[in-house]
Order: structure tokens, then C-alpha cells, then sequence
């Protein structure tokens, strides 16, 4: 995340600083609020923390709302006050993290608010590169939950991955090479999830199926587990949306996934109100 900050600010301030600010008379202050413009969820402090830390450790934002907390319009959710300089400088890249995860946060929190705990929401690797921590804690302060951080946290044997392999041969060869690894098999056909039950993967996707081909599936895994056999997680995904997201939380699986919470989330409107402390304008 501090590196994340760096880049930004970096961005913004490369290679000669603010030079709007640098004709502001010294030693003006000032007091600003974050305000929350929309209904939404607050997530990126630790972001907007870390970009005021680096700007002027002696301007630091004081939290009146915390991460994951339900907005509402005009609710104010920070302030500060310090150098006015500081505070400019710092503004935009703040107001821009703000914005985006609390956006991917609000996002997520209406799949869950869908889901009606019938199934949890699930992330998917669909980021920004060079951001996914950030809008992988985004999804978490809006109720979700994370997917595989990247390709180096457990196996997953997609379509591209079978071509000439069978899924009991990739299975087997997951668990000979990386034992201690969770192998996930994707299936868009019964067939393959019944393939899969018998490979023993500890993860099913099933990709691009109607909610009664997902309630199929279901089925055939509650009858592997009724035979006495381990019953793996089973994630839906494809195509997943806030009108459908429902019909699938209530076939039966354990997680439904979308890659839209993090590519697809449209920016939280939040402002920063400034106002100029009289007795810190030099004359």
C-alpha cells in the first residue's frame, strides 16, 4: 500500500511539486472535512492515511467513520487540519483512493445484500494491475471475500490448462508437484464435475451455467458427499450479475464469484470541504 501512495503521489508531483500550492502565503492552515456525496461503503482510509503520512507526517486525517461502515450523503467521514499547502497537495490522490475502493466497496456490498446469505461473494483476479491488495481489502470492508490473492496461491485447472490433459491427470499431477496446495478444477459441463469429484478436488467452479444447471451440479456433489465421500467447496461464476446473483446464491453453493466487483465498480462521490483558519493567514 505505501508503495501504491508512492507511485500515486509520485504521479501528481514529479518532477517540480505542486506549483499552485507554492504560491499560497506561508504558514496559511486550514480544516477540511471528507464528505460522502452518494450512498455508499467507506473503504481506502489506511490509503488516504498514508498519502496525507507521506505529503506532511504533521497533517493527519481524524477518522469519524471507519472502513466498511455504510454511507449515507453529507456524512462527514474525516477531518484535518494542518498546512493548507499540505492539505492541497495531498487532496486528489486521497479523494482518488477513496473514491475507487469505496466504489469496489459499495459494489460489493450490494452483490451481499443480494446474495441474503445464501452463499458467500467471491473476488476474482480482474484488478488493476499493480493495485490488487487495495481492492482486495476494498472487497473485504464491503462484505466480501477474497479469492486467490494470485497464480502462486493454490492450483486452478481452467480450460486452457486441460488441453490434452485430462482432469484426473491434471488433478493427480497438482497434488504429486504441490502437495500442500488447494487444486481448483473450473467445469462448465456435469460431466467434468462429476470428473472432478472423482479426481477429489477440494474446489469446483462452475462456469457459465443457468441457476437450474448449477442446482444440477449441486445435486451430484450432495450425492457424492451422501455416499460418504468429502464433499468440496463449490463456487458459481460467468456472467454473474446484481440482478442474478439471488438465483444463484440459492442453488446451493458455497461461493459465488465476479469479476465485476473490482473491474466494473464505478468511483464513490466523496468531497473534501476546505475551509481557511483566518488566524492562520499570514498577513
Amino acid at each position: 500500500m505505501r508503495s501504491i501512495v508512492e507511485r500515486a503521489l509520485a504521479e501528481d508531483l514529479h518532477p517540480f511539486g505542486d506549483l499552485s500550492a507554492t504560491l499560497l502565503p506561508p504558514g496559511t492552515t486550514a480544516t477540511a472535512q471528507f464528505r460522502s456525496r452518494d450512498t455508499g461503503v467507506l473503504a481506502g482510509t489506511a490509503c488516504a492515511i498514508e498519502t496525507f503520512a507521506q505529503v506532511d507526517p504533521e497533517v493527519t486525517p481524524n477518522w469519524l467513520a471507519a472502513e466498511g461502515d455504510r454511507l449515507e450523503p453529507g456524512m462527514v467521514l474525516a477531518t484535518v487540519s494542518g498546512s493548507l499547502e499540505s492539505i492541497l497537495i495531498a487532496e486528489r490522490t486521497a479523494l482518488n483512493f477513496l473514491g475507487h475502493l469505496s466504489g469496489i466497496a459499495s459494489r460489493v456490498a450490494q452483490f451481499v445484500d443480494a446474495a441474503a446469505g445464501g452463499c458467500r461473494v467471491w473476488d476474482t483476479r480482474k484488478t488493476t494491475p499493480g493495485m490488487r491488495s487495495i481492492q482486495k481489502a476494498a472487497v473485504r470492508a464491503g462484505g466480501g471475500w477474497n479469492h486467490r490473492g494470485n497464480l502462486a496461491d493454490w492450483i486452478m485447472l481452467k480450460d486452457n490448462h486441460l488441453m490434452g490433459m485430462s482432469i484426473a491427470d491434471g488433478v493427480a499431477a497438482a497434488r504429486a508437484r504441490w502437495p500442500a496446495r488447494t487444486v481448483e478444477v473450473e467445469c462448465d459441463r456435469l460431466d467434468q464435475v462429476l470428473e472432478a469429484l472423482a479426481a477429489d478436488a477440494d474446489l469446483i467452479l462452475i462456469d457459465n451455467m443457468t441457476p437450474d444447471g448449477v442446482r444440477e451440479c449441486v445435486a451430484a456433489l450432495d450425492a457424492h458427499e451422501a455416499a460418504g465421500n468429502r464433499r468440496p467447496l463449490v463456487e458459481a461464476s460467468g456472467g454473474i450479475t446484481i440482478d442474478t446473483i439471488a438465483a444463484y446464491a440459492q442453488t446451493g453453493v458455497d461461493l459465488v464469484s465476479s469479476g465485476s466487483l473490482t473491474n466494473s465498480a464505478p468511483v464513490l462521490d466523496i468531497g473534501l470541504d476546505i475551509d481557511i483558519d483566518p488566524a492562520g493567514v499570514s498577513s
